[in-house]
């Protein structure tokens, strides 16, 4: 078995993780960091696959109003009221604190934010007072990602790719090292006394979602298996997205107020939303992009989840207006929104002709973009949308250190929790990775300097080895790609837009026959078994956290039918999170 030594082990390759192993070589040089990715470095990771028609990092900056050096406190303020009073208000104020630091920081390695006459430009997002987001376009993320790459590969820090670290190794000290697994199935050790866990969301506990390939809740997992507690992971961000580009659908795309139809071209939407305010919903959705309780809009998705799964596919039309649309009867705070968001001067069409007219007025980038990826809009294609997972609010309990229960282990991003609650502003995520990136590099450095890496244990080696071996001569009559297909259908299902308390049972009774269930290991791969083995831990933490809060907030829309449109509303003996944990006595809420 490879053994490596490391002082900081960073688990992850997407921005997060990427900032940690920075700002642990940046903080102190002579730290020796070994960063572990499951996939390409710079290629891997929600930071280098995610985007959506303007990506906004959020930040308060000088000159971001109200101004002054309190300004960050209206940012903390809005971070924890969005977020439903159901976080740590102290993290919060971190993220507000530390948002220009990190904003600036990014801008020094040469992220090409927009700028006006020097300053960066900055929109308002989901639910915030003041406009604080700024961007680069649709790659925000993707530039944020790329010179992190740049900056780690100049720090000459060593990395290993297309593994995962699938157990934590605890001592009386705390943490003493890590197992992996490579995707040839060759086990390996690593000797550390610090780790960052920057290993991002479960996005593939879903059938539909936006999370690139791995995303499969190792982090997650590893925290309950040292009896660390998860945190709000019944809050998980739900939008509507392509389903070819996985582009989510918000901002312009829904202020251009396209049609909601089936494959039969049937517009759906005035099943669901009576009235003359549908298409003001509609227009509104571009702000409120991710599903959740707090904004009317939400009805959106209910009627999209509810086609597809009555067997019909949903598609944004932009070629024709909706049913009796008019934009002169847009109330007069949208169409305010929409000239602010003019981006050409030069059009020959009416606002009144088409979506696709709307669309080339407010962001002509995004009709380009899709017809690079070969869906043309202005001959009249259609973009196919379903409500797919796209970021988990909840994690692993952090405090202001990124520290967790064991000393040594520190977690950031989003496989960390605390920080958000039910919702978050646009742009958080990205602001998060960053600020709490750097807080738990720095941390897991100094925390190196006194405490040295002990050594794992030869016998600790060796039941590794044994361990594995008996895990390939496991034999039954289910595969492990029918146990992750099951998964998938059943959170799809049932912890998805709608949640029901018998449909959340149901759920939880069948994912945990999974979980009893040994796979068949036959020609399988153990890094295979490793990620459905987590897949399934996590959907449980999923659906225990479900079904402890029977209201509705943010995210989290708990129905007593399927059958109905009205989900139930939010009660005040709900506002605190649970933490879901795991020891030898089983599964506990608290």
């Amino acid at each position: 078995m490879q053994v490596f030594n490391c002082d900081v082990l960073v688990i992850g390759g997407g921005g997060t993780a990427l900032r940690a192993a920075i700002a642990a070589k940046e903080r102190y040089p002579e730290t020796a960091v070994l960063l572990v990715t499951k996939g390409t470095l710079g290629k891997s990771g929600a930071t280098a696959n995610a985007r959506s028609d303007r990506m906004a990092f959020h930040a308060t900056l000088e000159h971001t109003p109200p101004g002054g050096p309190d300004a960050w406190k209206y940012h903390a303020d809005d971070i924890y009221r969005i977020g439903g009073m159901v976080s740590d208000y102290d993290l919060a104020e971190m993220l507000a604190k530390n948002s220009a630091d990190a904003f600036y920081y990014l801008d020094r390695l040469g992220v090409p934010f927009v700028k006006k006459n020097g300053l960066p430009v900055q929109f308002l997002t989901d639910g915030s007072i003041y406009p604080r987001a700024c961007y680069t376009g649709p790659d925000t993320a993707i530039d944020i990602e790329k010179a992190l790459l740049n900056r780690f590969l100049e720090l000459g820090m060593p990395f290993k790719e297309h593994s995962m670290i699938y157990k934590l190794a605890v001592n009386s000290h705390g943490i003493c090292g890590a197992f992996g697994i490579t995707e040839n199935d060759d086990i390996f050790a690593v000797n550390t006394s610090s780790i960052v866990m920057a290993t991002g969301g479960a996005g593939r506990i879903y059938k539909d979602n936006v999370f690139p390939k791995g995303a499969t809740g190792d982090g997650y997992a590893l925290a309950l298996e040292c009896g660390i507690p998860l945190v709000n992971m019944e809050f998980i961000q739900i939008g509507l997205c392509s389903r070819a580009t996985k582009l989510a659908c918000s901002g312009s795309m829904m202020r251009a107020v396209p049609r909601f139809i089936d494959e039969e071209g049937r517009e759906f939407l005035p099943d669901y939303i009576p009235g003359d305010d549908i298409h003001d919903i509609v227009f509104r959705k571009g702000a409120s992009w991710p599903l959740s309780y707090e904004h009317p809009s939400h009805i959106i998705d209910i009627a999209v989840f509810k086609e597809i799964n009555a067997g019909h596919k949903v598609y944004l039309d932009f070629s024709k207006n909706p049913i009796g649309f008019d934009f002169d009867r847009l109330s007069a705070d949208n169409r305010k929104l929409y000239e602010d968001e003019i981006q050409t001067s030069d059009m020959k069409c009416n606002r009144n002709d088409n979506p696709l007219a709307r669309l080339k007025e407010i962001n002509p980038n995004a009709i380009q973009w899709l017809k690079n990826r070969g869906i043309d809009l202005k001959i009249g294609q259609k973009l196919e949308i379903m409500p797919a997972a796209q970021h988990f609010q909840g994690g692993i309990k952090i405090r202001t250190m990124a520290d967790t229960p064991i000393a040594g282990l520190f977690a950031a991003g989003e496989c960390a929790g605390g920080q958000h609650g039910a919702n978050r502003p646009g742009g958080n995520s990205l602001l998060d990775g960053q600020v709490f990136g750097k807080i738990a590099g720095e941390a897991a450095a100094a925390r190196s300097r006194t405490i040295k890496p002990q050594g794992l244990a030869s016998s600790s080696l060796e039941q590794q080895q044994l361990h594995a071996k008996a895990l390939k001569e496991m034999r039954s009559d289910i595969l492990l790609s029918e146990q992750l297909d099951t998964v998938q259908r059943i959170m799809s299902r049932q912890a998805s837009v709608m949640r029901t308390g018998d449909g959340l049972a149901g759920a939880l009774s069948d994912i945990n026959k999974l979980n009893d269930m040994k796979p068949d290991m036959k020609g399988q791969s153990l890094y295979g078994y490793f990620e459905t083995k987590n897949s399934i831990i996590t959907a449980i933490a999923v659906l225990l956290s479900a079904s402890a809060r029977k209201e509705s907030r943010g995210p989290h829309l708990y129905f007593n039918s399927t059958e109905d449109l009205i989900p139930l509303p939010s009660l005040p003996e709900y506002q605190h999170y649970f933490m879901i944990s795991y020891d030898q006595n089983g599964w506990h809420i608290t």
